[in-house]
């Protein structure tokens, strides 16, 4: 059970949510689900991968975020010829003159930041991705031997082309699961693409009011790790993530067919965080397989990877896992809420 104190911070989180959803709409159009699941990740302390054709507003998107926000933001535009040293810093000599004496300096990288949009990181070789990486795990750079931590709370952001690949680098297995979502950025309707050119085309300027700081964040995230979960709710993402894998017995054929392998233990972890962000930023204090049902596609899309048969039949990993929710469904708030009862008793 939460305390009188969390809940008022779970209702402040709720509101926050609201304000910020508020501040990005004034820039973004439509796009809803992507900036509630980029914002549930931003609160779950998880990175995001948003994937899209060009010209969908994704840059716009996280640098319209980190405005709402009182963080520090840094953006990193990845070309085939930037160096590890590019994004973690590298040391300098530097010179004392009053006595004349020679030291090394570090100087700090773009990724020191809270909010890093690692732009197209797919056009940069493996060398400089894997700079990335400690970064995104530890939340710290090593440079000549030293420890460097980054500032907290700490973000990477990053955006990719699904369709370019002349000059790109796919990321390694190992950097992808790192990111807690996968985020797919599709077109806009007719309607709102009429109002995202009336917009652009008017000599408006639009100001975002920032909302939280790095402390407010930090300090109001610390309750989505508390907020209690039941038995059943979590089984349902274990089942959700063992079903995605097709050496388990119970495997359903489309997995058992056209998966070369599945997701690990991290999909069932950063399934229920994700699940108890959503539950949290919509201000309820409980979490639903309707929460696990919303972050399956973004958690896992990128954590199953599919063989030739697939590759040949056109089935891609998001096929996969929408039969799985079918096979898998989750139940309907009402029941739910009965769980939920019979756990607060």
């Amino acid at each position: 059970m939460l305390e009188d104190a969390d809940l008022q911070a779970v209702e402040k989180l709720h509101e926050a949510y609201r304000q910020i959803t508020s501040e990005v709409s004034k820039v973004i159009v439509g796009q809803n689900d992507v900036i509630e699941q980029l914002l549930v990740a931003l609160f779950a302390r998880g990175h995001c991968l948003l994937v899209g054709v060009p010209g969908l507003a994704k840059t716009l998107l996280i640098r319209t975020v980190a405005d709402a926000l009182t963080l520090q933001f840094s953006r990193i535009q990845f070309t085939p010829d930037l160096m590890p040293s590019d994004i973690t810093g590298t040391e300098v000599i530097h010179e004392d003159r009053s006595t004349g004496e020679r030291d090394y300096r570090f100087i700090r990288g773009p990724v020191f930041a809270n909010i890093i949009l690692a732009d197209e990181i797919n056009r940069t070789p493996p060398k400089t991705q894997a700079a990335l990486l400690e970064a995104m795990q530890e939340h710290q750079v090593t440079v000549g031997g030293e420890r460097h931590p980054l500032p907290e709370p700490f973000f990477v952001l990053a955006t990719q082309n699904p369709i370019e690949q002349e000059g790109t680098y796919p990321l390694p297995e190992a950097q992808l699961d790192r990111f807690m979502f996968n985020v797919l950025v599709d077109y806009p309707d007719e309607d709102e693409e009429l109002e995202i050119v009336k917009r652009t085309t008017t000599d408006v300027e639009v100001s975002v009011t920032p909302t939280l700081n790095d402390a407010d964040i930090m300090q109001l995230t610390k309750i989505i790790r508390k907020v209690p979960i039941a038995d059943h709710v979590a089984r349902y993402a274990l089942k959700l993530a063992r079903l995605t894998r097709h050496n388990q017995a119970d495997a359903a054929d489309i997995v058992k067919e056209y998966v070369m392998w599945g997701a690990g233990p991290r999909a069932s972890q950063y399934l229920v965080l994700g699940a108890k962000a959503r539950a949290v930023l919509q201000g309820r204090n409980y979490v639903s397989q309707e929460d696990i049902h919303a972050v399956a596609a973004p958690v896992l899309r990128h954590r199953i990877k599919t063989n030739f048969n697939a590759d040949a039949e056109g089935i891609n990993a998001d096929d996969v896992i929408r039969q799985l929710l079918e096979l898998a469904p989750a139940e309907t708030d009402e029941t739910s809420e009965v769980f939920r009862s019979a756990d607060a008793g």
